[in-house]
């Protein structure tokens, strides 16, 4: 069954949609909810990825186990919930949920690259750098670079704007601004080592941070190093000099830029075997990333 929408407490509950999550306010706590909703150039796709949710919250909460950060995670149990759901809903939400601790999201995208590639390889090609920062001269797509940290500004709509580290700390203040980038690339370097003992590279992310609404502590939150924030490639078939191939949304985005649609209306439904690809290839990278085997086959 793909899940693409969900009505807890029949609409008594204050709740947020996202581009994949359904966010309940639940007073003094979240519920994130992932559904399979599955969006490419800013639109969300009429079809989903079965389970693709599931991956999400699994991957996540493997991350966020093992990430040497705080964050926001208070349970992945329906349990835990303490919700009046009926069975057809609990049974949809196994899998799905992250019960958090309420936080002041920083408002800009926390992006490491380890690899030119994406809106980084493009700017780079255009003038040599990356968010106004330097890089050496010759270096072709795909390539390994030092870690930088280059933060995106949130948009509401359309797509985040790169910008620098000096534009970021004129919002939130130097000394938190620093400390996001320090604390990002210390949990870059520790993914990307796990991740290249299993046989992937990390080429890059994204980490949302926030500040604990009690206690004013700084949150690692929403999603962590999933397919949908991360750029995984294969490390036995990476060949710098163009795109390589990933375990995200490839499959979509190549179909849907085969059919002629214009990315301003709404778009086309997947086909059954871009589905089953993709959700093929999120399920190898959770399997890959946590030594375990995906629990819903």
């Amino acid at each position: 069954m793909t899940l693409l929408e969900t009505d807890l407490g029949s609409g008594s509950i204050p709740k947020r949609r996202g581009k994949v999550r359904d966010v309940y306010d639940l007073g003094d706590r979240l519920l994130l909810v992932a559904t399979d909703r599955i969006s490419a150039f800013d639109w969300v796709l009429p079809n989903g990825i079965p389970d693709k949710g599931r991956v999400l919250t699994g991957l996540s909460a493997y991350w966020f186990e093992h990430l040497p950060v705080p964050n926001h995670v208070l349970s992945t149990e329906v349990d835990a919930l303490r919700l009046d759901l009926s069975p057809a809903e609990r049974e949809a939400l196994r899998g799905r949920v992250t019960l958090a601790r309420k936080a002041r999201v920083v408002p800009f995208e926390c992006v490491v690259r380890g690899y030119l590639a994406g809106s980084g390889w493009k700017e780079y090609r255009a003038s040599g750098t990356v968010c106004g920062r330097a890089l050496p001269a010759g270096l072709v797509e795909g390539d390994r670079i030092d870690p930088i940290f280059t933060p995106a500004t949130k948009a509401e709509a359309g797509h985040d704007e790169n910008v620098s580290l000096e534009f970021m700390a004129g919002s939130v203040g130097t000394e938190v601004a620093e400390t996001l980038q320090s604390m990002s690339l210390e949990v870059y370097r520790t993914a990307a080592d796990h991740a290249l003992k299993c046989g992937l590279i990390l080429a890059d992310t994204k980490f949302e941070w926030g500040f604990d609404d009690r206690t004013g502590e700084l949150l690692l939150v929403d999603e962590v190093l999933t397919p949908d924030s991360s750029r995984y490639w294969a490390w036995d078939r990476y060949r710098p000099g163009g795109p390589q191939p990933s375990f995200d949304k490839q499959f979509v985005r190549d179909w849907l830029e085969t059919t002629g649609w214009d990315k301003a209306s709404p778009p086309p439904e997947l086909p059954e075997d871009v589905v089953v690809k993709t959700r093929a290839k999120y399920i190898e990278a959770y399997e890959r990333l946590t030594g375990g085997k995906f629990p819903w086959e």
